[in-house]
């Protein structure tokens, strides 16, 4: 089979397109043949070294596909189920082992394209908006990078709980992306500073919560955006990771409450998968949850997925193809 490997951690180039053994499965997992590959940010980490894996490795968090076979131990899939998946190395080949307890069966409605565009930022949204910070009626919360995969999956989750969403945006172009998603504000923040646009739009009392997946360019204001005892989910780093910081900021601040929460935390369970995969999955075939695929890249080609992510040029959900 075909897969997209790392030799040593760097840029883009570091990507290579090999040939390699086909997988068999152990007893507990399922070969699956990959037919659509979600691109996420922690893959650009991993590449990166920023998150450091053992080379040579397959890239790849999420995938979705088809069952051509399955390990002894496994009774609840069979050979033709279309399954997809999050958070399980090595989705970035034709074909994939995956622990069967890993595996979501897709409803008739959903295709593979859109599981693979579901899966990771999906149930991200869902535990931010569900489990990091329960959103309700009442609550105002500020999702930067409104235009991107999760933000715009946020947005729509909190607009659904009754909270006041006010997002961020680099361009009037992802603004107008944002605003559709939900958002009830949209500050450019090439335009505007977005703290100072936060307080006047809070007339100075501040949100409860501040869902940031981009980091270092973001953290200080964040907090800063924050009511007494508010909240700041950290939950990504696309600007770079944040320095160091010291605990007494929070109490400074206003007794604030800082995570840096992922997605492996918040699907521990069996229960809690396959709570936020449904959820995200039936939201989606009932059009109650809109998604939005940027682009489709040739999985030879992912150096150019990867340096479009990066790069801010994407709206929404970037997918290999092998």
């Amino acid at each position: 089979m075909q897969a997209i490997r790392v030799n040593q951690p760097g840029g883009p180039e570091a990507l290579s397109y090999k040939s390699i053994a086909d997988p068999s499965p152990a007893a507990d997992e399922a070969v699956i043949r990959i037919e659509a590959i979600g691109v996420n940010y922690i893959d650009t980490y991993q590449r990166s070294g920023l998150y450091p894996l053992d080379p040579p490795f397959t890239l790849g968090m999420e995938g979705a596909g088809v069952v051509e076979a399955v390990g002894s131990e496994v009774s609840d899939l069979a050979v033709g189920d279309r399954v997809a998946h999050a958070m399980h190395l090595g989705s970035y080949a034709d074909l994939q082992a995956v622990p069967a307890a890993q595996l979501i069966k897709l409803p008739d409605a959903i295709d593979t394209r859109q599981a693979a565009a579901a899966m990771l930022q999906g149930m991200t949204a869902h535990y931010l908006a569900h489990s990091t910070y329960p959103l309700a009626a009442g609550h105002t919360a500020v999702v930067h990078a409104g235009a991107g995969g999760v933000g715009r999956l946020l947005s729509q989750m909190a607009t659904r709980a009754g909270a006041r969403v006010i997002a961020t945006a680099g361009t009037p172009a992802k603004a107008e992306i944002a605003a559709e998603a939900g958002a009830d504000d949209v500050i450019i923040y090439t335009e505007a500073d977005f703290l100072e646009e936060v307080r006047r739009l809070t007339d100075g009392a501040g949100v409860e919560v501040v869902y940031d997946g981009v980091g270092a360019a973001t953290y200080e204001r964040s907090f800063d955006c924050l009511k007494p005892r508010g909240l700041l989910a950290l939950y990504g780093a696309s600007s770079g990771p944040v320095p160091e910081l010291n605990p007494q900021i929070l109490n400074a601040k206003g007794s604030l409450f800082l995570t840096r929460p992922s997605l492996g935390h918040y699907t521990l369970t069996r229960d809690e998968l396959e709570w936020r995969a449904g959820d995200v999955l039936s939201w989606v075939a009932a059009g109650e949850l809109t998604l939005m695929i940027d682009r489709e890249v040739s999985l030879a080609d992912a150096a150019e997925a990867h340096i479009a992510l990066q790069g801010r040029e994407t709206s929404g959900k970037v997918l290999l193809i092998p």
